[in-house]
Order: structure tokens, then C-alpha cells, then sequence
């Protein structure tokens, strides 16, 4: 083992970890006073839950036996991951490794709850989102990362932008499908309540971007060094992008708008940080800001759903346009395989993989994100009465509030 490694891995693992947290701040300053505990509440239950199935199954169904689509129970409650050394050959222990991307477990289901708060009862979401891991996050991580169908067809994703953005981007759009708009959709307009905390969750969440993206290196070496320098030149160009857009469009650029690019920029690189050039980072990130704008302001009022903090328009939309342009800027010199480069380097193979690998999380997670709330929805009501959705989450749900003085009045 090498220890330098060890060290920036246990940093890396802490960091996305923290992650979730910041998503929670992030989500919850978009929303309004009367929700903000509840929806803070989904983000930060999957903490528990995400765990607690990593360590029972997830990490033996994502990461053990060979078979195309899912894992085995060979490591069922981590039986036989060693603290000291790696079957895998990376420079860290199995177990690290282990914990490490249980960390992508939890933030990956946490980040489809942003399309449903506000209606959402949170007895069927805490069903929901073991099921989801069960039946979507660990199958895909498997495919991808765990050696099977995806991973054997030559798909390239550093750090996640199939098994965590588009899965959760997707799932997030189903979700608001299912549970339906809310009450006063289109009858009034929705401004974020606290947007200090935008940022603050912003702030966080970029702070553990850095351990997700060049953590995904998994060793303290050239690849993370050049992860780090992609995601926050992606994250730079965002921001600003976003900006632009902002300034003529509305005459007016916003902190919410800035702090939005600057994620956007995030979810794009992500599947090819470790993989492209600087320079395509830059044009990554300037790019992805429109096409989720267009996507957030456009295509939800044409389509007439209620993604409410639009999970699927800033990780869906996001995640798909990352893996797009891993699939057209991989270079020669930075592929983890010899020859599997993107279209502009002379290569068809991996753009033609990604579009399949695109279109497989698409119909998965979205698929069996439908069944499961289709199911669920036979049992019990997936939202809560228009009385309680007035009244506001928060009380009706939680019975508590995030500000003693607030007196019911929430636009």
C-alpha cells in the first residue's frame, strides 16, 4: 500500500461525504420557509439509509462476482475486504476503496429528492430510496465501475456521470412525474427563500467536487492532479456562462444563477475529468450552462412537468452533455484504454458506447424508478393533501420549524 495514497483517499472519502450535507443547504435555500426542514430532511435521510445497504449489500452487488448486469453476495456486510491490502491493485485497501464510493451512494439518491419537495410524503420516499438503490444505483455502479455489460463495452466514466447524475437526473423527473405538480404550479412564482444558503450548500458542494472528481483517481498521482485542474476550470467557465446568459436574458445576473452554473460546470465534467484536456474543460464548462438553461426555462414549461429545484434540468440534462462531450474530447494520452479515444481523435467506438450507455441509464433508472413508485403508490399515497401542502412540510410532516418567528406567509 502506498501510504500518500491512503492519506488522500481517507481526504477524498471525508469530502464527499460532506457532500450531502451541502446538497442539503444548496436544496434547501432554493425551496420555501414552510419546507425547508423537510426538504433538507430528504436529502440528509439517504446518509442512514445509503449506509447502512452499502455495508449489508451494495458494495458486494456493485463491486463483486463477474455476471453482466449485477453483482454477487460474495461480500455481503464487507465479508472478506481487507483493511491492508487491495485485490484490485490500486494503491489503497479494498476497504477504502469500499467506503469511498459508498459515498457516491448516498449523494447520488439524495440528489433525485430535489424534484419532488414541497408534496412529497417522506413515509414513501424512505421506502423508495433503499428499493432504488437495490434495484438502480448498484446495478449501474456494477455496469459501469464493478466490471460488467457497460465497462466491458469500452464506456468511459471517471467519476460518474452515468451512475450518478443521469440515474439521479432521470429518477428525479420520474419522481415529480409520479407524484405530480404542485398545487399552485403556474399560479405563482417561486423564489428561493434563503439564498445565503444557496451558497453556503454551493460552497460545500464544490469544496467535495475536488475529492469526487480527482479522488476518482483513487492514488495521490498525475490523474488526480489533472482532475482537479478539469473540475475547476469546468466550474469557472460555468459560473460565468451562466451569467452571460443571465445578463441577456434578464439585464441581470443572480447569485443563484452563478451558484447554479457552477454546478452545472460540475455535473459536466465529472464523467471525463480525469480523460480530457484542460482547454476541453473550459469548453465543457461554457457550454453546459446554456444547454441547462434551455433546458430549466425552456423544455419544463413546454412539457409542463414540476422538476421543483430541477434535478433532472442541472444533473440529467448536465450528466448527458458531460458524457457527450467525454465521447467526443477523450484524448490519446489520457484514455485508460489504448485506442478507445473520442470522435475527434479518430475513434468512433467510445462515442458510439456512450450514446448506448446514455440510453440504457435513461431506460433503467427511469424504468424502474417508475415501477417502484408504482408499486408503492398501491399502498399509500406518494403525496400529501393539498391542506398540508398548503400549511407547508415542514409542520405537517416533520412537526417542526426552521424559523420560530415565520407566521405562515411563504410565496
Amino acid at each position: 500500500m502506498e501510504t500518500g495514497s491512503v492519506a488522500f483517499m481517507l481526504i477524498s472519502t471525508a469530502m464527499v461525504f460532506f457532500m450531502t450535507p451541502g446538497l442539503a443547504f444548496f436544496y434547501g435555500g432554493l425551496g420555501r420557509r414552510k419546507n425547508v426542514i423537510s426538504t433538507m430532511m430528504m436529502s440528509i435521510v439517504p446518509i442512514g439509509i445509503a449506509i447502512l445497504m452499502w455495508i449489508i449489500v451494495g458494495y458486494s452487488l456493485s463491486f463483486s462476482g463477474s455476471h453482466l448486469l449485477i453483482g454477487d453476495f460474495g461480500a455481503s456486510f464487507l465479508k472478506g475486504v481487507s483493511e491492508t491490502s487491495s485485490t484490485k491493485g490500486y494503491e489503497i485497501p479494498d476497504m477504502l476503496f469500499a467506503v469511498y464510493q459508498m459515498m457516491f451512494s448516498i449523494i447520488t439518491v439524495a440528489i433525485a429528492t430535489g424534484s419532488i419537495v414541497g408534496r412529497m410524503r417522506f413515509n414513501p420516499l424512505v421506502i423508495w430510496i433503499p428499493l432504488w438503490l437495490l434495484l438502480v444505483y448498484y446495478p449501474l455502479a456494477h455496469m459501469v465501475w464493478g466490471g460488467g455489460l457497460l465497462a466491458q463495452m469500452g464506456a468511459l466514466d471517471f467519476a460518474g456521470g452515468n451512475v450518478v447524475h443521469i440515474s439521479s437526473g432521470v429518477a428525479g423527473l420520474v419522481l415529480a412525474l409520479m407524484v405530480g405538480k404542485r398545487y399552485d404550479y403556474d399560479r405563482i412564482a417561486y423564489r428561493p427563500h434563503n439564498v445565503p444558503f444557496v451558497l453556503l450548500g454551493t460552497a460545500i458542494l464544490s469544496f467535495g467536487w475536488v475529492g469526487f472528481n480527482a479522488g476518482s483517481a483513487l492514488s495521490a498521482n498525475s490523474s488526480a492532479v489533472h482532475a482537479l485542474l478539469t473540475t475547476v476550470v469546468s466550474a469557472a467557465a460555468g459560473m460565468l456562462s451562466w451569467l452571460f446568459i443571465e445578463k441577456a436574458v434578464n439585464s441581470k445576473p443572480s447569485l443563484v444563477g452563478a451558484s447554479t452554473g457552477l454546478v452545472a460546470g460540475l455535473v459536466a465534467i465529472t464523467p471525463g475529468a480525469g480523460y480530457i484536456s484542460v482547454g476541453s474543460a473550459l469548453i465543457v464548462g461554457a457550454l453546459v450552462s446554456p444547454v441547462c438553461y434551455f433546458a430549466i426555462s425552456v423544455l419544463k414549461k413546454r412539457f409542463d412537468y414540476d422538476d421543483a429545484l430541477d434535478a433532472f434540468g442541472c444533473h440529467g440534462v448536465g450528466g448527458i452533455f458531460g458524457g457527450l462531450m467525454t465521447a467526443l474530447l477523450t484524448r490519446p494520452d489520457l484514455t485508460p484504454e489504448a485506442g478507445n479515444v473520442g470522435l475527434f481523435f479518430g475513434s468512433s467506438h467510445l462515442f458510439i458506447v456512450t450514446i448506448a450507455a446514455i440510453f440504457l441509464t435513461l431506460i433503467w433508472s427511469g424504468g424502474v424508478t417508475w415501477l417502484i413508485l408504482f408499486i408503492i403508490k398501491k399502498f399509500q399515497p406518494l403525496r400529501v393533501s393539498e391542506r398540508q401542502e398548503v400549511r407547508g412540510l415542514d409542520d405537517s410532516e416533520h412537526e417542526e420549524t426552521a424559523y420560530p418567528t415565520f407566521l405562515g406567509l411563504d410565496t
